[in-house]
C-alpha cells in the first residue's frame, strides 16, 4: 500500500466535511433582517399645515384647565369625585376653527386661525344648575374664554341633560349596596347569592319618559367576566333627578318578570312565598360559558404582515402621507376619529369626514333592555377608544399612535396605541386581465390600501373604526361591530326578543345605526347633487324594425333641493349619486365623487315616538345639506338623556334650501340589524358585521389613477417574465427574503385605567 494513501483520505475527509459543514450552517442561517429602503413618497400637503386641526396636546389641556380654574371665579371640583352639586369640567377638547378660516390659512395664504379649546362644563353649584360650553384661547397661554352655548343651541342647556359622569354612576353603584339591597335581606341572600359584590349594574338609557326625567332603570348581572350575558333577573328604577344623594330612591323593582313598588314589597312577597324564583347558578370569576379564554391551545403561528423594505408610507404628528393619499387626522372626545383636507394627487377631495354618532336601539320584555336606546357620543366614543393589541387588533408592524384626552379629570389622560395606521395588502388584485385572445399578456395591479384604524370599547360594545385609501382614489368609511351581546333576563314571553343563548339569557334584538359627517370638496368647495340610475327602453332593432329591443338606458337628474336629496331609510335611492364640480374632464363629463353605502339597517323608530326627533338622523341613508357653521353635528351629547326635547335634532337641517353650486355636507347613516343567536356566545364576531360607505371617483380623472401606481405587474408571452427587469414580483425571493424587524409585545390596557 502506498504511504501515502491514508494521508491523502485524511485530507479528502477534512474537505468533505467542511464542505458539509459549510452547507449545514447555510441551511440553519436565518434569513437577513429586512433594512427599510429609500421609498417615494408623494409630496401632497404640508404637515405645519395639518396642524390646524390637531388634538390639544396634554401641555395645552393643562394650560385650559389652569386657566378656567383661575378665571371663573367658582370653585371646580375634580368630575373624578364630583356630587351632583358641585361644577367640575367635564371635558376638554379642540375647537376646530370655521371651515372659511381654515381655507384662508390653507390655501389663500391667510393668517393661522387662532389655536383654541371647547371645555365643557357642569354648574350643578348655582341657583340655575346648567351645563356650559367655552371656547378658550388663545393656545397655549390663553386670555380669554367666551361662552358660545346661546349661540350653538339657541339657549341655556339645562342641568339634567347633562351626559352622567362616571362618579355618578360610582355613586348610584353606592346607594344600591348601601340603602336598596339592604331592604330586602333575605331575597339578595337567598336568591342572588349576594355578597356585598356580587352583582354588576348596567345603565339603561335614555332616562325617564319626559324633559326633567333622570329616572334610570339598572339591570343586575353576575359580576364575573363577560357579565353582560348573566342576567339574573332583578332591576331597580332609580330616581337620581335630585342634586342631593341623599334624596335618590327607588321608583319600581322588576323581578323575573313582575313589577314592585320597592324592595321593601320583593322582600315581603318573597318571604311570603307569593314569588315565582328562578335561581341562577352562581357563576365562576371567569364566567364559565362567556370567558374569551381560548378553548384550545396554541398551534401553527397565523400569517404575519410585513414590509420588507419599510413602511411606505409616513406619520408625521396628525399628518399622513401615502402615495397619492394625504390628510390630516384626529380624535374626538365625544365622537371619536376623524380625518381634514383629504387630498388626492394634491387637491382636496374632502374636508372633513367624521363619525357623528352609534345609535342601537333594544326590545325586550324586561324594562331595561325595553327602554334602551343608547347614544353612544354622550357616553363618549373617543374617550373609551382603547389601547390596541399589536398583532390582533391591527397588523403587528403597523405603526401605533398615542393620543390624549381631558374627561372628567382635571388632568390629560394618555392612551397608548390607541390608533394604528398600516399599508394592507387586501390579497386579491385591485384590477387585472388575462389576454389569451389576439395578443397573450397579463396586466394587473396588487390591491394594496392605507388603513387608519381605532377601536372604541363603549361598555359592550366594541366599533371597529376604519378609513380606508385605495389606489384608485377610492376612500371607504367602515365600522366592524364586535363585543358582547347584551342581554335580559329569559321569562314569559322572551323569545318574541331575541334568541335563547344560554340557560337564563335572552340575547335581545337590536338595530345598530352609525352616522357619518362627509364634508366632500370635489374640484373646489361648490358643488352639485347629481344622480344616475338606469331605466329599460322598448325600441325596434333598427336592422330588423319587425323585431323589439329592451335596452338599459342612462337616467340624469340634477337634485337641486335638500328635500330631494333627503333619502329615507328604506326608500329607494338612485344608484349612482355623486357631487358634481364646475369643471369637466378631458371628456366632457361633470368630474365627480360618488357616495356608495354599505348597510342592512334594520327599521328606524317610528317618528310618532316622542324621542324620534332626537335621533332624526337615522330616519336617511342619505341627506345632503348646505354646509353651515352652526350645523356642524347631526347631533348632541345632551340628546341621550332628553331626548324629547332635543339640543340638536337634524331634521330641522332638512328645510329645501336650494344646493346646486353649493358647499354641501353628506351625512350618511349605515347600520346594521342585530339579533344576537348562540354563535354570539361568548362574543359576537365581526364576520357579517361589517357597513359602511365608499367614496369613489366618477369622472373625476380622465383614466383611471391606479395605472401610475409603482406596483403595476405587466408582461407578455413574448418577454422573460421571470426577469425582475419585466416583472417585479419575479424579485420576491430577492426583495422579500428577509425577516421583519418585530418590535417586543407590548400592552398598557389596564394602566390609567
Amino acid at each position: 500500500m502506498n504511504p501515502k494513501l491514508p494521508y491523502v483520505l485524511l485530507v479528502v475527509a477534512a474537505v468533505i466535511i467542511f464542505i458539509l459543514s459549510c452547507v449545514l450552517l447555510s441551511r440553519g442561517r436565518q434569513s437577513p433582517s429586512c433594512e427599510s429602503q429609500p421609498h417615494i413618497v408623494e409630496k401632497t400637503g404640508s404637515t405645519s399645515q395639518s396642524l390646524v386641526f390637531a388634538d390639544l396636546t396634554p401641555e395645552e389641556m393643562v394650560q385650559v384647565v389652569r386657566y378656567l380654574q383661575g378665571n371663573l371665579g367658582v370653585r371646580l371640583v375634580d368630575a373624578w369625585r364630583a356630587k351632583p352639586s358641585d361644577n367640575c369640567i367635564a371635558s376638554v377638547d379642540v375647537q376646530v376653527p370655521a371651515k372659511a378660516e381654515v381655507l384662508r390659512f390653507l390655501d389663500g395664504g391667510g393668517a393661522r386661525p387662532a389655536r383654541e379649546a371647547l371645555a365643557v362644563l357642569y354648574f350643578g353649584d348655582q341657583p340655575d344648575p346648567n351645563v356650559t360650553e367655552y371656547v378658550v384661547g388663545p393656545l397655549p397661554t390663553p386670555l380669554y374664554h367666551r361662552d358660545v352655548t346661546v349661540q350653538k343651541y339657541g339657549g341655556k342647556v339645562p342641568y339634567h341633560r347633562r351626559p352622567a359622569l362616571a362618579v355618578e354612576y360610582k355613586q348610584i353603584a353606592g346607594f344600591l349596596k348601601s340603602r336598596v339591597f339592604p331592604a330586602a335581606p333575605t331575597f339578595m341572600r337567598q336568591v342572588m347569592q349576594y355578597d356585598g359584590a356580587s352583582l354588576a349594574a348596567m345603565t339603561a338609557a335614555p332616562r325617564g319618559f319626559q324633559s326633567g326625567d333622570r329616572i334610570t332603570w339598572f339591570a343586575m348581572f353576575q359580576n364575573v367576566s363577560g357579565f353582560f350575558v348573566h342576567p339574573v333577573g332583578l332591576e331597580v328604577l332609580v330616581d337620581h333627578s335630585s342634586l342631593d344623594i341623599s334624596q335618590w330612591a327607588v321608583s319600581r323593582v322588576f323581578y323575573n318578570g313582575q313589577y314592585y313598588r320597592d324592595m321593601v314589597q320583593l322582600e315581603s312577597t318573597y318571604v311570603q312565598g307569593r314569588i315565582s324564583v328562578e335561581k341562577v347558578r352562581k357563576a365562576p370569576r371567569d364566567g364559565d360559558f362567556s370567558s374569551m379564554k381560548p378553548r384550545a391551545p396554541s398551534a401553527a403561528l397565523f400569517p404575519l404582515q410585513y414590509e420588507p423594505q419599510g413602511p411606505r408610507y409616513s406619520v408625521r404628528s396628525n399628518h399622513v402621507l401615502f402615495q397619492a393619499w394625504s390628510f390630516a387626522f384626529g380624535m374626538s372626545v365625544k365622537t371619536g376619529l376623524r380625518l381634514f383636507d383629504i387630498r388626492h394627487k394634491g387637491e382636496r377631495v374632502a374636508y372633513e369626514i367624521s363619525v357623528q354618532e352609534a345609535l342601537s336601539v333594544y326590545g325586550s320584555n324586561c324594562p331595561g333592555g325595553m327602554s334602551t336606546r343608547y347614544m353612544d357620543s354622550s357616553f363618549g366614543i373617543g374617550r373609551h377608544t382603547s389601547p390596541l393589541v399589536r398583532g390582533v387588533d391591527c397588523p403587528y408592524s403597523a405603526t401605533y399612535v398615542d393620543t390624549h384626552s381631558l374627561s372628567e379629570t382635571l388632568s390629560p389622560t394618555k392612551r397608548k396605541a390607541s390608533l394604528c395606521i398600516f399599508e394592507q395588502n387586501l390579497g386579491s388584485p385591485l384590477r387585472r386581465h388575462y389576454s389569451n385572445l389576439q395578443s397573450l399578456y397579463y396586466g394587473g395591479l396588487v390591491n394594496s390600501a392605507l388603513v387608519l384604524r381605532s377601536i372604541a370599547t363603549v361598555g359592550n360594545h366594541n366599533y371597529m373604526w376604519d378609513f380606508i385609501f385605495y389606489q384608485n382614489g377610492a376612500i371607504e368609511g367602515k365600522v366592524q361591530a364586535t363585543g358582547y351581546a347584551s342581554s335580559s333576563f329569559l321569562h314569559g314571553d322572551g323569545l318574541r326578543y331575541g334568541n335563547r343563548v344560554w340557560e337564563h339569557t335572552l340575547g335581545t334584538i337590536r338595530t345598530h345605526s352609525i352616522n357619518y359627517k362627509v364634508d366632500l370638496d370635489v374640484g373646489g368647495v361648490k358643488n352639485s347633487l347629481v344622480a344616475h340610475d338606469m331605466a329599460f327602453e322598448m325600441t325596434r332593432a333598427p336592422w330588423s324594425p319587425e323585431q323589439q329591443i329592451e335596452r338599459p338606458r342612462l337616467t340624469k337628474k340634477v337634485l337641486d333641493t335638500e328635500d330631494q336629496a333627503a333619502f329615507r331609510l328604506q326608500s329607494k335611492m338612485p344608484r349612482y349619486i355623486y357631487f358634481a364640480a364646475n369643471s369637466k374632464n378631458k371628456w366632457g363629463h361633470q368630474r365627480g365623487y360618488r357616495i356608495q353605502i354599505t348597510s342592512f339597517s334594520g327599521d328606524h323608530v317610528p317618528e310618532a315616538s316622542s324621542m324620534e326627533r332626537a335621533i332624526s338622523w337615522a330616519r336617511y341613508q342619505l341627506a345632503v345639506t348646505r354646509r353651515k357653521e352652526e350645523e356642524p353635528t347631526s347631533t348632541s351629547i345632551y340628546n341621550q338623556n332628553d331626548p324629547w326635547t332635543p339640543t340638536v335634532a337634524f331634521a330641522d337641517f332638512i328645510n329645501n334650501e336650494t344646493i346646486t353650486n353649493e358647499d354641501l355636507v353628506a351625512w350618511i347613516t349605515t347600520g346594521f340589524l342585530h339579533i344576537p343567536h348562540s354563535e354570539d356566545i361568548p362574543n359576537t364576531v365581526t364576520v357579517g358585521n361589517s357597513v359602511g360607505f365608499l367614496l369613489r371617483p366618477y369622472n373625476y380623472y380622465d383614466l383611471d389613477p391606479s395605472i401610475y401606481s409603482h406596483d403595476g405587474v405587466f408582461f407578455t408571452s413574448e418577454q422573460d417574465f421571470t426577469a425582475c427587469e419585466t416583472n417585479p414580483i419575479a424579485c420576491l425571493p430577492k426583495t422579500a427574503s428577509c425577516l421583519p424587524n418585530f418590535p417586543p409585545f407590548t400592552y398598557d390596557g389596564f394602566q390609567n385605567m
